[in-house]
């Protein structure tokens, strides 16, 4: 959940806005109680939507869980849809960025080929989705608040599009023709309904080898 924190941190910072704005000391006291404060009340969150479901989740367990006041919960997040999105993006924030690094570590290390870089990045998500295992069941279970689908079919949008030019190497910024979309939608299909089996994999050997498998199933799909 640090990427995006980390964003809206800054955002505040720079703009004035967030609670410790005002220079450093006291002030900066104030930003990282505010910083701990969204962080229990997000980890409550996930508790309590994993537990309950969201639909059933209810503010007071929340509340109770996190030992943050409820006028906390809502001037930081506006309610329990607001819990539920930040949660959301943290999560595909952190995949987004682990799958980036990756894809950039293999071009340092003088790989070339689009589909193994493709691979890298693939990999790298699928990790995320057994390292962060629990937030990852709640938002595949497809459960949430009203725009929620449109949120999640948005995002995969973005993901088919940027595996696209990914695959399509030094051309990836040509447009692209029918049979290279259809092959990027399929492939991220692939990765997206695998994140589902390794967020619900008995152990880490299961999910690393269910990862493996999936790798070479899309190197062969890819080729």
């Amino acid at each position: 959940m640090r990427t995006s924190r980390a964003r809206r941190a800054g955002d505040e910072r720079a703009n004035g806005t967030g609670e410790g704005a005002g220079g450093e000391g006291g002030g900066g006291r104030q930003w990282a109680r505010a910083d701990a404060t969204r962080q229990a009340l997000l980890t409550a969150a996930l508790r309590v939507f994993a537990d309950r479901g969201y639909a059933d989740a209810g503010i007071a367990e929340i509340v109770e869980r996190s030992g943050i006041s409820v006028g906390s919960l809502y001037h930081h997040y506006g309610g329990k849809a607001g819990l539920y999105v930040a949660l959301w993006e943290d999560l595909t924030a952190e995949q987004e960025a682990s799958a980036a690094q990756a894809v950039s570590a293999a071009r340092k290390d003088g790989e070339s080929d689009p589909i193994a870089l493709f691979i890298a990045g693939a990999r790298a998500y699928l990790r995320v989705c057994w390292e962060r295992r629990e937030a990852a069941r709640l938002f595949l279970a497809g459960e949430g608040p009203s725009g929620s689908s449109l949120m999640r079919r948005s995002r995969a949008q973005h993901w088919i599009a940027q595996n696209t030019k990914l695959l399509r190497g030094p051309s990836g910024d040509a447009p692209a023709g029918r049979p290279e979309q259809v092959l990027s939608l399929v492939l991220t299909t692939v990765i997206g309904e695998a994140g589902r089996e390794i967020a619900t994999a008995e152990n880490e050997a299961e999910a690393a080898e269910i990862i493996d498998e999936v790798c070479r199933i899309l190197i062969r799909l890819a080729r």
